[in-house]
């Protein structure tokens, strides 16, 4: 494998990429390791970034894999977190076994597992450093299990599949975590104050998104600075404490959108906004599309 991974990229835009199954846009996806080696071989793939999570879980394997310009080998029951946005790199020089699971975040909307989940886990961390995770055999052999079942799932024709899916998915990401929790207690840089803060600022945007939409409101109520609250907040998760209340309100109106009958100017009133107007330019700046063709597609 080459090691140019830095200057490859430089000086040109990183290809972007989003979610497609069959030629189609999806809101998830699957592929096993053993295809895609099948398709590409050991050559490896152009340094890219995707507009969805995505979960690398290597059964048994190896080779290398960048993630933003951080390098980390492949083995044998790691495991892979890849946020939206995150650039990376795979190459195997052999045939590998394992799984690819690829959600968008409208996925996890539209199936009802909230974003403060995602984000509680702390396992898409989306931080230059963070290391992939390695699970005992035991448990790989069920996150395995857990994954040929999502597997079976996916190429199914049924009604509620992918409220199947989404089941199998949440049941993967806490085995995770679960593991995930039992290596941060042996990390003390894991345990910074700013874990205190993410924590109070969680609660308070679950509590106040509606009506609080600034970092300031935030910050008064922690006593804090609002340069100090992004700091942190930035620090910890990758995204700057405007960034969450941002995706905060975005992800509320997608699942009102979904599963209410409720207009757009119900809806942006409940969100907090006094003109509807307002919602509507906040809503296509974050998404890129207007919130009427967001419902109808």
């Amino acid at each position: 494998m080459k090691n140019s991974f830095f200057t490859e990229i430089t000086g040109r835009e990183i290809p972007s990429f989003d979610l497609i199954h069959q030629d189609q846009p999806a809101l998830f996806a699957y592929r096993t390791m053993e295809e895609i080696f099948d398709q590409s071989g050991d050559i490896p793939d152009e340094a890219h970034k995707h507009n969805f999570f995505t979960i690398i879980f290597v059964k048994s394997g190896e080779g290398s894999h960048i993630i933003d310009f951080t390098p980390y080998q492949i083995r044998d029951n790691r495991i892979f977190f890849l946020s939206p946005g995150q650039v990376h790199q795979v190459y195997t020089p052999s045939r590998p076994l394992g799984h690819v699971i690829m959600f968008s975040e409208e996925f996890l909307c539209r199936y009802n597992i909230d974003e403060s989940f995602i984000t509680d886990l702390g396992l898409f961390a989306c931080q230059v450093g963070t290391p992939p995770l390695d699970v005992p055999n035991e448990i790989s052999d069920r996150l395995y299990g857990m994954g040929k079942e999502i597997e079976s799932l996916f190429f199914k024709e049924e009604r509620y599949v992918n409220e199947a899916v989404a089941a199998w998915l949440k049941l993967f990401l806490i085995e995770c975590n679960s593991v995930s929790r039992k290596w941060y207690r042996g990390n003390t840089q894991m345990l910074e104050t700013g874990r205190d803060v993410m924590g109070k600022f969680r609660k308070l945007l679950e509590k106040n998104f509606r009506h609080w939409h600034q970092v300031s409101d935030y910050a008064q109520e922690l006593s804090i600075t609002p340069d100090y609250l992004n700091s942190v907040i930035k620090s910890s998760v990758g995204s700057t404490a405007k960034e969450f209340i941002q995706n905060r309100l975005v992800t509320e109106a997608k699942r009102m959108g979904y599963h209410t009958d409720l207009s757009s100017k119900e809806i942006a009133y409940s969100l907090g906004f006094n003109d509807p107007a307002h919602f509507s330019k906040f809503f296509k700046k974050a998404e890129g599309t207007s919130f009427s063709d967001f419902r109808v597609g």
